[in-house]
């Protein structure tokens, strides 16, 4: 199975760029523009890797440097235009796996993934723990949904869309919200991706899709999971 590789930066030309060309190496990559964004994407699934550049709007990359490794443990490889010494100590300091300033050399940064990756491979992997939401039971590592007892068959993106929602019982999420966790930041802008998905949702979770109780519409905000009980 392909390495899963998380890259975090605002700069969408290089998320673009840099995304291709790990693909084109044989890395499954996602792709995160906030650090928020990208926390809450590996939350529901976990990459082998993160690429994260410093500089972010919001939360800083140092911050999210912390609850990477606290949260997730996967190794961490700062990005970053700065070229201020600091920035690398501090980094490394905190638990950054390795270092690499833009304008680089693709290869030496394959060459960097590629040696962090084997280091990590004597760590057992994370394990991705199931999420109860009332009567819905949602297993990622069996991949597997089940809703008063009845396994629901969902597709890939339904189980990733539906298990964000499991994530934040309750809470509303925008569709730009969805679209970061779900498929990536190069979505943002096409919401229809998510109306399309949440039809379907309904209709193979609700009891009438046409008057929802699990997944509700919060008017000009988005849309939240409620939990039905058995």
């Amino acid at each position: 199975m392909s390495k899963h590789i998380l890259l975090v930066d605002d700069d969408a030309l290089m998320r673009r760029s840099l995304g291709f060309n790990l693909e084109h190496s044989g890395y499954r990559t996602s792709r995160a523009v906030s650090a928020e964004d990208a926390l809450a994407l590996a939350q529901r699934d976990p990459p082998d890797l993160v690429l994260l550049d410093i500089g972010l709007p919001a939360m800083d990359g140092l911050d999210a440097l912390r609850k990477f490794k606290d949260t997730l443990g996967v190794p961490v490889i700062f990005v970053t235009a700065r070229r201020r010494e600091l920035d690398e100590v501090l980094g490394l300091e905190l638990g950054a796996d390795d270092y690499i300033s833009k304008p680089f050399d693709l290869d030496v940064l394959l060459a960097r993934i590629k040696a962090v990756l084997r280091r990590m491979e004597k760590t057992p992997p994370l394990s991705t723990s199931s999420v109860q939401v009332g009567d819905m039971t949602i297993n990622p590592s069996a991949h597997t949904v089940t809703i008063a007892g009845q396994q629901i068959k969902l597709s890939p993106k339904e189980f990733d869309l539906l298990h964000a929602f499991a994530l934040q019982p309750a809470s509303v999420l925008s569709t730009d919200d969805l679209l970061r966790r779900v498929w990536g930041a190069e979505f943002i802008g096409q919401p229809q991706v998510v109306y399309v998905h949440i039809r379907w949702l309904r209709e193979k979770i609700e009891q009438d899709p046409n008057r929802p109780k699990r997944i509700q519409t919060v008017r000009g905000v988005g849309y939240k999971y409620m939990p039905v009980e058995a």
